[in-house]
């Protein structure tokens, strides 16, 4: 007992001078869970109160870096997933900011005085952008995907080729998804082909829908056969059913960076009913699902009750709704995503030389390669150039690895170097990544 009295009290700790700048609720709360693990192990031994506050000390630290934080991503990857995807611009941000940081028309109409709806808008723009009738935007691909199931496709078959059952990051398997919609898959050709005439024999009175799903993250080559979006779409409507493509990440432009990736101006134009595709992949713009296709069909995904569950916020919508307008103005360089995937490699290299004269040439500038990211453009080189660092003397290449990280700055090990590509740099990055070159080796401005 007389060790249990030595701990110290809740209120002491919170005022212990080095805590001041503490959020007191979680030191409270991670206090409370040490002295109670103190007291389920406790010992005859004297309790060292210094060796306390030491330990709170080094768990809320621990705590602190769990909380988002701006990184540089120099791994080469644009939209890498784990590193937040597409990038927003700065002007964006602030046109949403006004809209965050105040009262808005989210679900007001200014000309009635009466309820409106917060989708006109950015269903609107999109479009516009698309040249579809309509559009539909919730929380991200797959919350379109199961919406889009769940509205035309329950307590009938969908029709699918057995090489489009696909899984992508997180566990999000296709099979998986409609079955929770409540549609009944209906698997139709092999996994390296799909004729058309596989989707016309499975057709029967409980067909409701045709799917196709784009391979975003990977790619079948050699004998192989897929079954155009056209064809499906012309086989739909024939048969009065609902034609629908799960694009996965959709690009809002035929640029070169995108190598060849399906447009969704284009797809609309084959007479697809439905297309979805997430709106922080290609499109360089917020999480989001986007949905675009007939109007009828885009009012029916709207009274479905499960939109309340998926619906996109204010933010989101004032997010996106910005990116539209930079593609509608061909303003590219204001989606960074299309931005950093455009940079031609001799600007690359230019800003290379640059960064290696503000850090007295420690790195060799150095041509490679990197991917996409975010689940598209399967193996799709990206020429690039980087910044390759040695390890130091006496050190691995992981510890040269870690010294990055711990400063915020995300590259890659490659062939026992250290990269910074620079495909992925924002330039509003280049003077913090110098800063912390020079910290870690020493230089200009250490």
């Amino acid at each position: 007992m007389q060790n249990l009295r030595t701990l110290p009290q809740i209120d002491k700790i919170l005022n212990h001078k080095p805590f001041k700048d503490y959020n007191k609720g979680i030191l409270a709360r991670i206090s409370r869970e040490l002295l109670n693990s103190i007291r389920s192990n406790l010992k005859d031994e004297e309790i060292n109160e210094e060796k306390i506050y030491t330990q709170i000390n080094k768990n809320y630290k621990a705590f602190e870096k769990k909380a988002l934080k701006p990184l540089i991503n120099a791994t080469g990857i644009v939209m890498h997933t784990n590193l937040g995807r597409s990038v927003i611009d700065e002007k964006s941000w602030q046109r949403a900011k006004q809209i965050a940081c105040s009262y808005s028309n989210l679900e007001y109409d200014l000309e009635s005085g009466s309820r409106g709806n917060r989708y006109d808008y950015t269903g609107y723009l999109l479009s516009t952008l698309f040249g579809c009738e309509d559009a539909l935007v919730v929380n991200n691909n797959a919350s379109a995907v199961f919406l889009v199931l769940n509205t035309f496709g329950k307590g009938g078959r969908c029709v699918i080729s057995r090489g489009e059952l696909v899984e992508i990051g997180g566990g999000f398997r296709v099979p998986e998804v409609m079955k929770e919609s409540g549609a009944i898959l209906a698997e139709v050709g092999t996994t390296n082909k799909t004729r058309l005439s596989d989707y016309e024999n499975a057709l029967d009175e409980n067909t409701k829908m045709l799917v196709k799903v784009h391979r975003s993250n990977f790619d079948i080559v050699g004998f192989k056969q897929d079954t155009s979006l056209e064809e499906i779409a012309k086989l739909a409507k024939e048969r009065g059913i609902i034609s629908y493509y799960d694009l996965g990440g959709g690009a809002a432009s035929s640029l070169a960076c995108f190598n060849s990736e399906p447009v969704p101006q284009k797809l609309i134009k084959t007479g697809v009913d439905l297309l979805s595709f997430s709106g922080d992949k290609l499109f360089g713009s917020v999480q989001a699902g986007i949905i675009l296709g007939k109007k009828e069909l885009i009012a029916k995904l709207r009274k479905n009750q499960l939109l309340r569950m998926l619906r996109s916020d204010k933010i989101t919508l004032a997010l996106l709704a910005s990116t539209v307008l930079s593609y509608l103005d061909k303003d590219y360089n204001s989606v960074p995503t299309v931005f950093l995937l455009s940079r031609s490699t001799s600007e690359l290299k230019s800003v290379a030389k640059r960064i290696n004269n503000s850090c007295k040439n420690i790195a060799s500038i150095i041509d490679t390669a990197t991917f996409g990211g975010g689940g598209t453009l399967p193996n799709v080189k990206i020429k690039s150039v980087a910044l390759a660092f040695k390890a130091k003397k006496g050190q691995k290449i992981e510890n040269l690895e870690r010294e990055f990280r711990q400063k915020g700055v995300i590259g890659r090990i490659e062939n026992q170097c250290f990269l910074l590509d620079l495909r992925s740099v924002l330039p509003s990055d280049e003077s913090a990544l110098i800063t912390a070159i020079n910290s870690i080796f020493g230089g200009q401005d250490e």
